[in-house]
C-alpha cells in the first residue's frame, strides 16, 4: 500500500508562451512560491500546472507568471 501525500493540483492557463525556454521561465518563476513542490508548463497547450502542499493564493501566482513575463488568464 502506497502512502498518500495530501497535496494540491492546479492548473492555470496562461498566455504568451510558445517554446521550451518559455516554460523553463515560468516554471522557475512559480518554483519559488513557498510550498509549491512541481510545476509543468506546456507551451503548446497554454497551461501550467502546478502541485503544492496547499492551496496557492491566486495573486501569488499571477505574480510570479508576471515576473516570468507572461499573463496568467484564469484556472483551466
Amino acid at each position: 500500500m502506497t502512502a498518500q501525500t495530501d497535496t494540491v493540483t492546479a492548473v492555470y492557463k496562461v498566455s504568451g508562451m510558445s517554446c521550451g525556454h518559455c516554460e523553463g521561465a515560468v516554471s522557475a518563476e512559480l518554483s519559488q512560491i513557498p510550498g509549491v513542490t512541481s510545476v509543468q508548463a506546456v507551451a503548446s497547450a497554454g497551461e501550467v500546472t502546478v502541485v503544492s502542499a496547499a492551496a496557492l493564493d491566486e495573486e501569488a501566482v499571477r505574480a510570479a507568471v508576471d515576473e516570468a513575463g507572461y499573463e496568467l488568464t484564469g484556472r483551466a
